[in-house]
Formats: structure tokens, sequence, C-alpha cells
């Protein structure tokens, strides 16, 4: 490790002492960076599975919450390159009788920039031990099984007025993918991006069959902690919830700026700030930062991730956790020693 990696673990670690303190050791944690072809660090922390006393490597498998919406943005934005919908195409055209308070005017673009104003399903601030999911999480399976939970919310403001962060629209986003590309989300995710992106480790597994090498997500209730499995849908969907590693996540990263997932107007789009009020602004599934860097992030019940790419140094750094605020810590340092 270079003498920068040197110093990047050494804050890390004083940060990772932080997230242990704040919840306890056996909170596990991932952190990689690189720089171009030079690893900066490639480390974990932790336990991967506390019942199983199973410690964390760089290699495990990790839950991404909202960290997926990205991949939810690229299958639909193929289905826009291929001709299939546009991003002018209606939710309603799509929907046909189905979720009657989705405005007519609401179209793909719309939901991919958060700025349709549909109503949500999901309370955001809500306190993430308690189980928030209206119907049984083993029935949430499909992008169609969620229609149940989209429905019955008014509209919050018109099309295209303002943004507000929406995980209803990107459960949305995958019934309209499905539905026009007559492929089962899950697959069209594989097929459309995870393939091309050469993310071999990285799906949709069920959360109460995971693999071997997969980190189980952690919350605590009634001060003690419990695995998140009862807390989120069984299997990942279009707002979030796939599992995938840091070395995936380098991957993705090349394989989108390079326009392998979609043509480079599209990949342009994407990289569109559209102002969201904070700090970032927002693309088409992407958040952008004022340093040029683009990036995903997640945070649920057991789970907290980030991912951050900078296409001006070659830069690429991914942190995620079993907790909700375990990675928060690890990925501020991170990021500021890399801008440092």
């Amino acid at each position: 490790m270079s003498t920068t990696g040197t110093a990047l673990r050494q804050v890390v670690e004083d940060a990772v002492r932080t997230a242990a303190s704040d919840e306890d050791d056996d909170v596990g944690l991932v952190a990689r960076a690189v720089r171009g072809e030079e690893v900066l660090l490639d480390a974990a922390w932790g336990l991967a599975d506390r019942r199983h006393a199973l410690p964390m490597t760089p290699r495990h498998r990790f839950a991404t919450a909202s960290g997926c919406k990205g991949f939810t943005a690229l299958a639909v934005l193929s289905l826009v390159a291929d001709g299939t919908l546009t991003l002018g195409t209606t939710a309603r055209s799509l929907l046909g009788d189905d979720l009657p308070l989705v405005a007519d005017d609401v179209t793909v673009e719309h939901l991919l920039a958060h700025r349709s104003g549909i109503g949500e399903y999901l309370d955001d601030d809500a306190d993430l031990a308690e189980y928030l999911m209206p119907v049984p999480v083993h029935r949430l399976v499909s992008p169609e099984d969620y229609l149940p939970l989209l429905d019955g919310h008014p509209t919050e403001f018109g099309a295209g007025e303002r943004f507000a962060y929406s995980n209803a629209g990107f459960v949305l986003l995958s019934v309209l993918a499905q539905r026009a590309s007559g492929v089962p989300f899950h697959d069209l995710v594989r097929e459309r991006v995870l393939g091309p992106a050469g993310m071999t480790s990285t799906g949709y597994p069920r959360s109460d069959a995971l693999p071997g090498d997969a980190a189980v997500g952690y919350v605590r209730v009634d001060g003690a902690w419990r695995t998140n499995v009862h807390h989120l849908p069984v299997v990942g969907g279009g707002d979030g919830g796939a599992y995938t590693t840091t070395a995936d996540m380098e991957g993705f990263w090349s394989a989108l700026l390079a326009g392998r997932l979609v043509p480079d107007d599209l990949v342009a789009a994407m990289r569109e700030p559209r102002p969201t009020g904070d700090d970032e602004a927002y693309g088409l599934g992407l958040w952008l930062f004022d340093d040029g860097t683009v990036g995903l992030a997640g945070e649920d019940t057991g789970v907290s991730f980030a991912s951050r790419h900078d296409p001006a140094t070659g830069t690429t750094w991914t942190v995620a956790g079993t907790t909700a605020e375990a990675a928060w810590p690890v990925a501020r340092a991170v990021r500021e020693a890399l801008a440092g």
C-alpha cells in the first residue's frame, strides 16, 4: 500500500473505532478505495454474521438499500436506448386503470429525477427499528406485488414542480420497465446492467436464503441485536435491496462512465444536475456533488451504504455497514481524506 493508502487506512481506523463505540465492536464494516490501478484501501472489520461469529471480509456481499436505485435507472434507460420507452413516456400509458391517483402527466423522466409528485408509500423519517411494511414482507417479490402499497396515496405536487426523494417513484419505474419490456424486472437488471458491467457478485437474493458470503444486516430491537429479515421486502426491488461487493461497484462506475451500459447521451442525461434544495444535486438515478463526483447511497434497517466515483482522478470508493448508521463515519473519513 502506498503512503497515501497508509495514511488513508489510519484515518479510517479511527472512524471505525467511532462507529464501533457508537454501536458495538461486532458491527460489520467494509471499505475499499482505488485511484486508477492503485488500491488505497481494501479492508473489513467486525462480523458479517453475529449468530455464527463470522468475521467480515473485503469480499463479502452487502446490502445497498437505496444505493441500487442507479441499477433501476439504468435498466429503464436501456429501454429508452432501444426505443421501448422514452423519457416522455407517461406512467399512465402503461398503468392502465392501476394506481388511479398517479397523475396522467407523470413521465419516466419525472420518476427518474424524483420530481413526479406521486404519493409516497414509505416514511423515510420513521424509526428504522419499527416494522414499517404494511403487508407481509415475504409477499414482496415482484414489482407487481407492490401495487397495493403504492395505491391510495394522493399526489403531493404537480409533476416537475420540485424535487422530493421518492421510493414509490422507483418502485413504479420497476413496474413500468417490467410491463414495457415483458421481462421480469430482476432479469432485466441482470441482463442490461449487472452482466455488461461484469458485476458477477451482485443481485437480489432472498433475505431468508442469503448466500454464505453475504453480510447480515442488524437492528437493535428492545435492547437486543436482531437481523433485519422481518423489516424489509424479502427480495429487493426498484427502490432498493440489491446486494453487491466493493469490487463490483468499481466495475459499475467504470462501465457506466465508459458508455457500456447506456449510450453516452443518456449517461450525460444521468449526470445533468437538477437542484434538490440541499447541497447536492440529483441527475437521473445518481447523486451529483459540487466536487464533480457522482454517487449512490442508501440507508435502511440494518443497511448503510455509499459509493462515489471521481471521473477527474479515476478514484472510486465504497463503504458499507451492517447497521443503519455504521457506514457514515467511515464514509466521511474516506471522503475527507481523499479530498485532502
